[in-house]
């Protein structure tokens, strides 16, 4: 063992508070593993909330790995290192069952280089009945578990507060009694939400999925799990640590989102949309005082909250500060933006999506811009000086004028800006939309290359007489491997770990084409209404011909109004 290694996890342990340790004393080992840095993973709020619930049960004592980041990775690789839990500096193979948090395509990556550098085989078939028992949950594999099909034994399919304790219930008794591996996975496949994907054979062509047929064990379709009751289970920072991207104390305000916008997975694969109990909240704001950091609220929109305005007063009045993950410029009041503004936000982010009405229709956004220049009014009223636009090109129906009301957008915004005396920095943060299951936009083909750097380039040139606005992208090589991975089957899989195990994600296209995946079919074609996606076995609760209607509605560019009680037509509120 690397000495130095395990005294960087040692030093990183003495900087957190909130961790658990047990000895022995009967319970289970199990690791919950982050595919990303440690800096990224404590960010991670899911991670947080399963990491307490199963250290919480007598039987179970949980630790926490992450992949090493570039600083040390390097000494890994050269020592011969295994990757360490954080806790006990315990090899990752001598726990008998890892659990995956996966939020990113791009991680997919790091889970097979993980997995080497813990000694572990990649493969599930090719793990014994000794060796780590491995599952996975997160929005990646309850939307399209089928890249990582090959690698994990099972997948928890949906919010995994209550599924993962039955995964475990069943799991741990299973063991108990002796029962081979085989065994196990058949009486999991009967939990509602777990998905064990060895049970589930796919005829593919050219990385296309062809059809699927299942074990007679496991159900035809697995049914995505949620939590109706919020606050049931706490959703806040357990770790304590000021080792994360934003040294935020993470607390939940809501889950799940009913405003139908059409790109967005979370919309549609989180539903319904609940709220926390303000009192909840406020209990949990009093707990976070102790540590006086930042609250960093979570949700799909913080500004739809019924109570937000009380929140932030709350929050504020027990001299705390607050940021938030993300607002809707609909329905921003002026008291939260007074509220970020005296916690020291100093910049104010706002997400049209798209700069012409035409496209907001079709992604059915629900913002006018009239209310992008409310939050802006907001803004300036509080006194913040920058502001940052979200907007995609490449959407569905989209043409050149389009792409030139971004440009109009961005004009007429920093002009209103200028005209009140602020002469801050205006960021538009552009990025190609990229089709995801479970959307409306699931059968549709994504923008090439070419055009999509034609339009991003279209827009710097125009805008580039502006003094005070920044255009920023993601990269876009790393967009087009997302997408592939977003929609891809086991074919597009086995692609992946073999660039994993040869290179990393630069070896991505060329592993597909040994694999004879056709890229740029699966990339910009566009899928039938009778399309076999590799996620067909999965159920998200939404009818299977509501998708495609909205879809149609896209086209014709007509509105869908919000979730609201009563209401049953995506078929999610049985």
């Amino acid at each position: 063992m690397n000495w130095k290694l395990k005294k960087n996890l040692e030093d990183l342990l003495a900087q957190e508070r909130g961790y658990y340790i047990y000895n022995g004393a009967g319970r289970n080992r199990m690791a919950f593993v982050y595919p990303n840095s440690y800096f990224v993973g404590m960010s991670n709020l899911g991670l947080h909330i399963l990491y307490g619930i199963m250290n919480e049960r007598p039987d179970i004592a949980c630790e926490r790995a992450f992949m090493p980041d570039k600083r040390v990775l390097p000494e890994y690789v050269r020592s011969n290192t295994p990757i360490m839990s954080v806790e006990t500096q315990t090899p990752l193979d001598e726990f008998p069952l890892l659990a995956f948090a996966i939020s990113y395509e791009m991680d997919y990556f790091n889970v097979v280089q993980l997995l080497q550098l813990g000694r572990i085989k990649v493969r599930a078939a090719e793990r014994g009945e000794d060796e780590p028992f491995i599952i996975a949950g997160g929005p990646c594999v309850t939307f399209n578990p089928e890249p990582l099909s090959t690698i994990f034994d099972a997948f928890v399919i949906g919010e995994g507060e209550e599924t993962l304790q039955h995964l475990m219930d069943v799991y741990l008794s299973n063991k108990k009694s002796g029962k081979k591996k085989s065994g196990i996975l058949a009486e999991l496949s009967k939990i509602p939400g777990v998905y064990v994907p060895s049970l589930y054979n796919h005829i593919e062509e050219h990385g296309r999925t062809i059809k699927i047929t299942h074990d007679p064990a496991a159900p035809e379709r697995v049914e995505r799990q949620w939590v109706q009751d919020l606050d049931k289970y706490p959703a806040h920072t357990v770790v304590v640590t000021d080792k994360t991207e934003f040294n935020f104390y993470l607390i939940e305000t809501a889950r799940g989102c009913g405003r139908h916008c059409r790109f967005c997975m979370a919309g549609y694969c989180f539903r319904r949309p609940r709220n926390r109990s303000l009192s909840f909240i406020e209990s949990e704001v009093r707990e976070a005082c102790k540590f006086g950091k930042r609250i960093g609220l979570m949700g799909a929109a913080i500004s739809d909250y019924p109570e937000i305005d009380e929140l932030c007063h709350s929050i504020l009045g027990e001299g705390l500060s607050m940021s938030v993950a993300s607002f809707r410029a609909d329905s921003v009041t002026q008291e939260l933006v007074d509220s970020l503004a005296k916690s020291g936000v100093k910049t104010l982010t706002i997400a049209p999506e798209a700069g012409s009405v035409k496209m907001r229709k079709v992604i059915n956004k629900g913002i006018e811009e009239k209310h992008v220049f409310k939050a802006l009014d907001c803004g300036l009223k509080a006194g913040i000086r920058n502001y940052r636009l979200y907007l995609m090109i490449g959407l569905p129906f989209e043409d050149d004028e389009d792409i030139d009301a971004i440009v109009d957008m961005a004009d007429r915004f920093k002009d209103y800006m200028e005209s009140h005396r602020c002469n801050g920095a205006l960021t538009l943060s552009i990025n190609p939309f990229i089709p995801k299951p479970f959307t409306p936009f699931q059968w549709m083909p994504m923008i090439d290359k070419k055009t999509a750097e034609a339009r991003i380039n279209h827009i710097r040139n125009a805008l580039k007489h502006r003094k005070n606005i920044a255009i920023v992208t993601e990269s876009l090589k790393e967009a087009y491997i997302q997408a592939v991975l977003a929609r891809g089957g086991r074919s597009v899989g086995e692609a992946m770990i073999d660039a994993s195990m040869n290179g990393g994600s630069s070896k991505f296209r060329r592993a597909l084409k040994e694999m004879r995946v056709d890229t740029d079919a699966e990339l910009y074609r566009m899928r039938s209404d009778a399309e076999v996606f590799p996620w067909s076995s999965l159920d998200m609760g939404l009818k299977e011909e509501y998708l495609w209607q909205e879809l149609k509605k896209a086209e014709k560019l007509e509105k869908t109004i919000p979730c609201f009680d009563g209401c049953h037509r995506c078929g999610v509120c049985k």
